[in-house]
């Protein structure tokens, strides 16, 4: 709701967010979580799903946490605008995500990364240029990389893995 209003806020006097650290969001436990809080750590941000058949890059997703977790932050983002791919309460995906993946980086509370309710961070994270595109998200399991200041510096689609030459090189 603080980033709803932040940029309510900010369209009001006509001037744009700056970046990514002016947003919040809550985790799947309800705990809200500013942003700004990873200043001076890179910060993966990734639309998540449970049926997916991407979902196995969950195990790619705690492996890059795990190995870089010095300079990079992930944060997966569950949602359920492709295919009802996402259709469990945040409880469910929390348990299966833990069961199956053994994941313990920070999860965000349900959301929707596409359409008319697309939650303000990713409005701005999907219209902000970067070296590689803009545009609506096209299916689960994209990435947003973000550098140290709150900016967005990369962008990757569902099939780069987590864990791949192309995406710990931006690292």
């Amino acid at each position: 709701m603080k980033s709803m209003v932040l940029l309510v806020i900010s369209m009001m006097l006509g001037s744009s967010l700056d970046n990514v650290h002016q947003f919040t969001f809550t985790s799947i436990d309800g705990k809200q979580i500013n942003l700004s809080q990873f200043k001076g750590k890179k910060l993966l941000l990734v639309n998540t799903a449970s049926e997916c058949g991407f979902t196995k890059q969950y195990a790619g997703l705690q492996e890059l946490a795990d190995k870089y977790g010095d300079k990079v932050v992930v944060i997966g983002f569950p949602a359920n605008n492709f295919g009802g791919q996402e259709p469990g309460s945040n409880e469910e995906i929390k348990g299966f995500c833990e069961k199956n993946f053994g994941v313990t980086f920070l999860l965000a509370e349900k959301s929707s990364v596409k359409g008319e309710d697309i939650s303000p961070l990713f409005r701005y994270l999907t219209t902000t240029d970067n070296a590689d595109f803009t545009g609506e998200i096209k299916w689960n399991f994209e990435k947003f990389l973000v550098d140290e200041e709150g900016n967005l510096v990369h962008r990757f689609r569902s099939k780069v893995e987590p864990m791949s030459d192309e995406l710990i090189s931006k690292l």
